[in-house]
């Protein structure tokens, strides 16, 4: 099951700000915030919204804006490390490693991939199917 799959989208946005509050107060983070708030801080970018509070909560990212959802962009993030940490699907950790190798940085290597994941995740709202997981991994052997 989704991390957020039961949270309204108010809610995993409340989530990661106060996942940020709490790692910028150094307090006692539960597992998923340390998570959460290490994704926040490989985003600097990102921070000013994260810390502008209520506003951030109903903000909108379309594409036709041409702005990225900063919030779906660290959950592309999020997903992808809890994938490699836990090889799932099988294939997923040694194509990180690879293009890590490849492209010379972590964040770079979750960028390719994150592209991949958010195709298969467009391909299988829009089919109204489950994601092909093993047509994923193959996808990012060919990055």
């Amino acid at each position: 099951m989704p991390i957020f799959a039961e949270q309204s989208r108010e809610e995993m946005r409340r989530f990661y700000l106060e996942a940020w509050r709490k790692h910028k107060e150094r307090a006692v983070l539960e597992p998923l915030e340390a998570q959460i708030a290490a994704v926040i801080a490989d985003h600097p970018e990102y921070i000013p919204l994260i810390e502008s509070g209520e506003d951030a909560l109903h903000q909108e990212f379309s594409p036709e804006s041409g702005h990225v959802n900063p919030f779906a962009h660290m959950a592309l993030h999020q997903a992808l490390r809890d994938q490699v940490a836990t090889d799932r699907p099988p294939g997923v950790a040694q194509e990180y490693q690879r293009l890590v190798k490849k492209l010379g940085e972590a964040h770079e290597a979750e960028h390719a991939m994150g592209s991949v994941l958010a195709e298969l995740i467009w391909e299988s709202v829009h089919n109204s199917s489950n994601p092909d997981m093993g047509q994923y991994v193959e996808r990012l052997r060919r990055l």
